[in-house]
């Protein structure tokens, strides 16, 4: 064999590596690239769900979650229109939210499944100056309570730190929430 010829053949040959390298360089920077994007894509999705889930919402449309509570104390008041000392104290939640709606949030659950109508029939009824709780999936406190009234303390670390059963009083309330902040 010439040299002329051995000299084409490692050309030839070179070249087809050379050839070879640039095609696995565009595979790897396609494979990256589609990887790249299948991430992003899958991170959007992760984050669009996490800010669209929400635990309960309001009688104002309003989403909440109970982590996004967290850092302030909350009370939660579950009630019922037949439930003669829920009504009576109805006066007292509004005046403790009055005083206090700005520092501890507050919400009251109507125990009986109401559609929006009704609840709002009730709230403007009974003059309920807190917000209310539509619809709730998921309850830090597991499930609905047995007796009624029952309000639900959750603290700023959001555990649930105590649950009352029975009529309260707005100063009753303030009280039992200093009690569990000096803990």
């Amino acid at each position: 064999m010439s040299l002329k010829s051995y000299s084409t053949i490692n050309l030839v040959v070179r070249d087809q590596v050379i050839l070879k390298k640039l095609t696995l360089r565009k595979l790897t920077l396609k494979h990256l690239a589609f990887t790249i994007f299948a991430i992003s894509a899958l991170s959007l999705g992760v984050w669009t769900n996490n800010q669209l889930k929400s635990d309960f919402s309001t009688l104002d449309n309003e989403k909440h979650t109970w982590s996004s509570l967290n850092g302030k104390w909350v009370v939660v008041n579950y009630f019922a229109e037949w439930c003669v000392p829920c009504l009576r104290e109805i006066p007292e939640l509004n005046h403790f939210y009055a005083q206090h709606g700005v520092d501890i949030s507050m919400f009251g659950v109507s125990f009986d499944k109401l559609d929006r109508a009704q609840l709002a029939g009730l709230k403007t009824k009974y003059d309920i100056q807190f917000p209310l709780i539509q619809s709730v999936t998921k309850l830090p406190w597991g499930q609905p309570p047995s007796s009624l009234p029952t309000t639900f303390i959750i603290g700023a670390d959001g555990l649930v730190k105590k649950q009352l059963k029975g009529e309260q009083s707005a100063e009753k309330l303030i009280q039992t929430i200093r009690y569990l902040q000096s803990l």
